[in-house]
């Protein structure tokens, strides 16, 4: 299985999408923007919780470096 590398969704192992070669900047086009108004349609219907889960996955740690008073190293 070939390695999917620089996903914007971060994934990296999984079955690979193949995109035809050929199409023409017309059709390229439509699926361009058949994507961006799908992820505006979801966008639009979750808009809340996606701001939330996002927020909650980007934070950092809580606590980062947790110290363990009892052990000194």
């Amino acid at each position: 299985m070939k390695r999917l590398d620089h996903q914007p969704s971060g994934i990296t192992r999984g079955l690979d999408f193949l995109i035809p070669d050929n199409w023409s900047p017309a059709q390229a086009l439509a699926v361009v923007e058949l994507i961006d108004d799908l992820r505006e349609r979801i966008a639009t219907h979750y808009q809340i919780p996606l701001n939330k889960l996002m927020r909650e996955q980007r934070a950092p740690p809580d606590n980062p470096h947790p110290r363990d008073i009892d052990d000194p190293f």
